[in-house]
């Protein structure tokens, strides 16, 4: 009775697992995507178009910048990000170096962040992306900004 309880119960957990496994194999097609909608954020805090930006975050979405601050919401990560834009002024270039899916509609996106200043100095930072789906869209859930202690 056990062997066969334990062998029926084998057999369904196995089948189920294919049931609901998911490809998170990164396309050429999605991987593209996801570049793009980190041009997009760079292109917004360039441009300071909180138009922009607000149609590329979720509602919720939430940062941690390198000073410690915590912004959660998409009224008070756009503030800040306005807020960081004026007075941390200089060029800043996001480069892509990562991009996974943990799930479908669910990814992480790691790039360079880099602010140079008006006076040749240049900031080198990471920047993580949490990115999903939504309506087909993708969009940027959360960010965590980090400052190593070395270069």
């Amino acid at each position: 009775m056990k062997k066969s309880f334990f062998l029926i119960f084998l057999i369904l957990f196995s089948c189920s697992s294919f049931l609901v496994a998911q490809n998170t194999k990164l396309t050429e097609k999605t991987k593209s995507e996801l570049v793009a909608l980190i041009g997009s954020y760079s292109e917004a805090r360039d441009k300071n178009d909180t138009v922009l930006l607000k149609s590329i975050l979720t509602a919720e979405v939430d940062q941690l910048v390198s000073s410690g601050e915590w912004r959660e919401g998409i009224s008070k990560a756009v503030e800040g990000m306005q807020r960081s834009s004026t007075t941390n002024v200089g060029t800043r270039t996001l480069t892509v170096e990562k991009c996974r899916l943990l799930h479908p509609e669910v990814g992480i996106v790691d790039a360079r962040y880099q602010i140079e200043s008006g006076d040749g100095s240049i900031r080198k930072m990471w920047s993580t992306f949490f990115v999903v789906r939504e309506k087909g869209k993708w969009k940027i859930s959360a960010i965590r900004n980090m400052l190593p202690t070395t270069q």
